[in-house]
């Protein structure tokens, strides 16, 4: 049986090597490849894939919110995330998103070829390494304070986004018309994120985005 897979990415050369290597297995077919966010959610309901390979910081949309609207349109498809960023964060927000599995960049070939086999049957797919970055975060909190853990937190994969965008020099209005809501509700983010983080201007935004590798390699 023929799986059929689209890969998103914003890097040619990453695509390209991405082809190469899921084709390397027989019954595996690369059946579109995206660019952008954008780009994978036409494709994917197009082409209607077994399994999507999403880069998550992609431009237009996140690979999180590609993720979202895939799996609106396309509940049976499965969806691997992959990134450069590691952070127990950032996989539970891929976990929130829908997507079935997270494999970093720096990880082998043969761990992106077992997370597509496994997410083909339906299963979870994290490496050790990501196994035991999350495990060690929940006994982490599980040891601090009650007081501290009742703190907010980190950003949203929403609020993520939106700092991505204002990072990349785009307008509240810009925000909103590439995350397809409200301006008002791109300000409203804008303001609540410079609160939470305690920054004063866009450029303290930027140093912060750079700072937490929230923008594009």
């Amino acid at each position: 049986m023929v799986v059929s897979i689209l890969i998103a990415d914003d890097h040619d050369v990453v695509r390209r090597g991405l082809k190469s290597l899921l084709e390397s297995r027989s019954g595996w077919e690369v059946c579109a490849e995206a660019s952008d966010g954008r780009e994978a959610v036409e494709l994917a309901i197009k082409f209607k894939p077994q399994i999507a390979v999403l880069d998550v910081t992609m431009p237009g949309l996140s690979g999180l919110e590609a993720t979202r609207q895939i799996l609106a349109s396309l509940p049976r498809t499965e969806i691997l995330i992959l990134t450069m960023h590691e952070s127990e964060e950032l996989v539970a927000e891929v976990l929130e998103a829908g997507a079935r599995g997270y494999v970093s960049k720096t990880d082998t070939g043969q761990d992106l070829l077992r997370a597509v086999e496994a997410v083909s049957e339906h299963k979870t797919f994290f490496t050790t390494n990501i196994a035991e970055m999350v495990l060690h975060g929940y006994l982490e909190r599980k040891r601090q304070p009650a007081e501290r853990r009742s703190q907010p937190g980190s950003l949203t994969a929403r609020e993520r986004e939106v700092i991505h965008l204002l990072a990349e020099g785009k307008s509240n209005k810009q925000v909103a018309t590439t995350l397809e809501i409200a301006t008002k509700t791109a300000e409203a983010h804008r303001i609540n994120i410079m609160r939470k983080l305690n920054l004063h201007s866009i450029a303290e935004v930027v140093r912060y985005a750079v700072r937490n590798q929230l923008l594009s390699p």
